[in-house]
Parts: C-alpha cells; sequence; structure tokens
C-alpha cells in the first residue's frame, strides 16, 4: 500500500470511528449498566476494529460491522467474567437516574421530564430481568434504533429469532411495567 493509501484509510477509519462511537459505547452502556465497562469495551470494538480496517469488505454498513464486533466482545466479556461481573456490577453499577440522563428526551417541562425519567427507569429494571440475548436484541432496537434485518446481520441470527426475541423481550417489559401481571 502506498502512503497515500495508507493516509486515506486512516482518515476514512477517523471518521468511522467519530460518527459510530457514541452508538457502540451507548449500546455496550445499556447492555451492561456499568460506564468504564462499556468505556473499555468500546476501546476494545475500535481497537479490534482498527486491527481489521484493511480486511472491511462493506458487505454490510461499518456500523453493523462494528456492532457486530462490540457484542462479540460483550458475549466474551460475560462468558469470561460472568461471576467477576455481577459481583463488580452491585458495587459499580451505573444508577438508573444516571443512565435515563443520558438517554434523549423530546419532554419539555420538568414534571414532564420527570415522569420521563421515572418512566425509563422502570423500563430499565424491566429490561435487566431479560436473557442477554433478549437484553441485547431489545437494546439494538429501542435505544440504538436499528432496523431487524441490520440486528440479525449484527448478531448472527435469523431475522425471524430476531423478531421472536424481541417479542418475548416487549412482552415481559409491558408485564413487569404494568406491575408484574
Amino acid at each position: 500500500m502506498t502512503l497515500k493509501a495508507d493516509e486515506n484509510a486512516a482518515q476514512e477509519f477517523s471518521r468511522v470511528v467519530a460518527s459510530h462511537r457514541q452508538h457502540i459505547f451507548r449500546f455496550l452502556l445499556a447492555s451492561t449498566r456499568d460506564a468504564d465497562l462499556a468505556e473499555t469495551l468500546t476501546q476494545e470494538c475500535f481497537l479490534k476494529a482498527h486491527r481489521n480496517w484493511a480486511g472491511f469488505r462493506g458487505e454490510s454498513s461499518a456500523m453493523t460491522w462494528l456492532m457486530r464486533i462490540a457484542i462479540n466482545l460483550q458475549k466474551d466479556h460475560w462468558r469470561n467474567r460472568r461471576l467477576q461481573f455481577w459481583r463488580q456490577t452491585c458495587t459499580n453499577s451505573v444508577d438508573v437516574e444516571e443512565a435515563s440522563d443520558w438517554l434523549p428526551s423530546g419532554e419539555r417541562s420538568q414534571e414532564q421530564k420527570l415522569l420521563a425519567k421515572e418512566r425509563v427507569g422502570q423500563v430499565w429494571r424491566a429490561v435487566e430481568g431479560l436473557s442477554e440475548r433478549q437484553r441485547t436484541v431489545f437494546v439494538l432496537r429501542y435505544v440504538e434504533e436499528m432496523e431487524l434485518g441490520e440486528i440479525a446481520q449484527a448478531t448472527g441470527l435469523s431475522e425471524g429469532t430476531v423478531k421472536a426475541h424481541l417479542s418475548r423481550a416487549l412482552g415481559k417489559v409491558r408485564t413487569e411495567l404494568r406491575g408484574g401481571r
């Protein structure tokens, strides 16, 4: 590769990082509920992506490719540190109110903002009770606003399986929001 081609690739990768870093971090934060862990996994995601940038063939969007890397890193982390993760989560987890501050809200008045924040807290508590796969699909759909096909591509699941997990997740969240009835 020529020096000019290397520079162009580096600039292109920098643009990808700048445009997708927030999405990757937000997904990992919503998945792990631990800001330090989410930041670490985000950095690992982009480091891995940088190492493999030359091999990215563009068969999917860069966002889908990065999300797939992030999901795999998250799975590896959970698999390798499941017990340690839960012990640390109890002491280092992000407070529900703090996490809801990071989510966009179109609410205007203080009362509306407070009600929205309370509702977000209820949703997060319900999401915590989902299986890992259901939580991942739920967060990708409703936090990252990814389409079902993108989620399928990012997770390696079929679109039908994504729909099934999303449907089950929504059912559980709705039941929890209605008070467990």
